[in-house]
């Protein structure tokens, strides 16, 4: 946090609102997640939520489990030993592979700088490494169709985010609190020749729902896990870094249909709900950092994703020329309680610092979205080049909800200077601040502070290269700008002057061991 930020905090004032207005958006750069993936016959990759390398480009497939190394669909196994860095790893893997198991590591490094705008300017170092451990059970006890999967996280380095931009959307979706913790541990039972799955676990919801295919190659966390479920629900989401006790089912009835159910604890880390309008401030990775903690106490997420495969086929077949896509419409109920973002339990405005900062509850909430990836050009002499559009919207009810309605778009390339598995890739997302929440901010300038801004939209774009290096490590230069960080915050107090427009360069790497 800057030497500001730490003085505003330690001020005998009393900026208790704008403390934690401030300090909500600090909180939700450090979590927000981008980031995810659907289910099926074919692997997907996922650059929000869960390492990997995004060998799809810009086709859009189907996910595999984490951390979304192509692995067989049916037996859980590992791809060729030349695709990872450790290769067999001394005949391990192949002993592990006669038993049905399978051991994945993947190391995600990054290096981001803002050499103009933001709340301050420098540079910053982002890490993570995932270990996970598949098990085919058909090997050993003959159940066929069953898939167990386990798997860890080692977080490091600074909140880049958080210090140096102050923006509602984290700049990668791996920002997070240092920590080595159990992500997700699940077993997945097929039923009618795979049509039909159950998965029963501690699971990441971001895996494979509410995610653009063509969004993957994008590495803000808001083209991963969307702002609405990131900022709207508890504990940042049931997405990276937690995961919450929880059932999902599948139905792909045929190649053009999928269905995804799930049922779920709203809370992974059964904290306070984190609000920006009065004191409902909360850190939700302060606690139960090993991720360890299955929490049953809370409310219940109930989220349902319809999906339309559109001209679903075999790219490995030469015949097959057609453009695919798929088409999604999905929402959530949570049963929790949320406060209201503008009225104090008796019906008076927070943003008046003499009134009680109590909470006026809302017994729900909810949320719909849509979401559309389509590719619209391939070379007919080269299949593997191609390009593609995707684009998602999603809206939530504005008298608890920080962020009323989000979306993103953009254009992948895949196949660049005739590399099958690099892409080239320009998004654009964005954030509106809820009418109830400015409401707040209006009531704070009018009763404490004339100069306080009233937040609105905050946009920002991308310019994503993926360069397949090797066939176990990526290369993904990367260019950010963000415009009105947090919706347009205060860069000082008693001044009128917001935080700058930010640019933000960075570099990712990726290795598959």
């Amino acid at each position: 946090m800057s030497h500001r930020y730490s003085q505003l905090f330690l001020s005998k004032k009393n900026n208790l609102p704008k403390i934690v207005l401030i300090n909500f958006v600090v909180y939700q750069a450090l979590i927000n997640q981008h980031s995810a993936h659907a289910v099926g016959n074919s692997p997907i990759v996922n650059q929000g939520a869960s390492p990997s390398t995004n060998i799809s480009g810009a086709t859009p497939v189907k996910k595999s489990p984490p951390p979304a190394t192509i692995l067989d669909k049916d037996t859980g196994q590992a791809p060729e030993n030349n695709d990872m860095l450790l290769g067999n790893i001394l005949g391990l893997r192949s002993l592990m592979a006669q038993y049905g198991l399978t051991l994945t590591l993947v190391d995600v490094n990054e290096v981001w700088g803002n050499p103009y705008g933001g709340i301050k300017q420098g540079a910053a170092y982002t890490g993570l490494t995932t270990v996970t451990l598949n098990w085919d059970p058909e090997k050993v006890t003959g159940i066929k169709n069953g898939l167990f999967n386990i798997s860890a996280l080692q977080l490091r380095g600074r909140a880049f985010t958080a210090e140096n931009i102050g923006a509602y959307n984290s700049t990668s979706g791996w920002e997070g609190d240092r920590s080595t913790r159990l992500w997700e541990l699940w077993y997945q039972q097929g039923f009618f020749d795979n049509k039909m799955t159950v998965r029963i676990g501690k699971l990441s919801l971001d895996q494979e729902f509410n995610i653009s295919d063509y969004a993957t190659l994008f590495i803000n966390s808001s083209f991963g896990w969307p702002m609405i479920p990131s900022v709207n629900t508890y504990s940042g989401g049931i997405d990276y870094p937690v995961a919450s006790p929880a059932i999902r089912f599948s139905f792909q009835p045929n190649d053009h249909w999928t269905d995804l159910f799930a049922v779920a604890d709203s809370n992974p880390n059964n904290v306070s709900f984190c609000n920006p309008s009065g004191p409902f401030t909360c850190d939700p990775y302060s606690k139960h950092q090993s991720g360890t903690h299955f929490n049953f106490t809370t409310g219940v997420f109930i989220t349902n994703e319809i999906q339309y495969h559109l001209n679903p086929g075999n790219e490995d077949d030469e015949k097959y020329t057609a453009y695919p896509g798929t088409y999604r419409l999905g929402a959530y109920f949570d049963s929790s309680k949320f406060p209201d973002q503008r009225y104090n339990r008796d019906g008076n405005p927070l943003g008046n610092p003499d009134n009680p900062q109590t909470m006026l509850n809302h017994r729900h909430t909810w949320s719909v979205y849509g979401i559309m990836d389509q590719m619209i050009w391939r070379n007919p002499g080269n299949k593997k080049e191609s390009l593609g559009i995707f684009g998602r919207m999603q809206v939530s009810p504005t008298d608890r909800s920080p962020i009323n309605y989000a979306g993103d778009a953009g254009i992948v390339y895949k196949g660049l200077l005739n590399r099958e598995h690099d892409s080239l890739g320009f998004g654009w997302g964005f954030a509106h601040t809820g009418n109830r929440a400015r409401h707040y901010d209006r009531d704070y300038r009018n009763f404490a502070d004339p100069y306080w801004c009233i937040r609105k939209t905050e946009h920002h774009i991308e310019l994503a290269w993926q360069i397949q290096a090797t066939s176990w490590l990526e290369l993904k230069p990367d260019f950010q700008y963000v415009f009105r960080s947090g919706g347009g915050l205060n860069l000082e107090e008693n001044s009128k002057k917001k935080i700058p427009n930010a640019a933000i360069f960075g570099l990712r790497s990726t290795v598959n061991f």
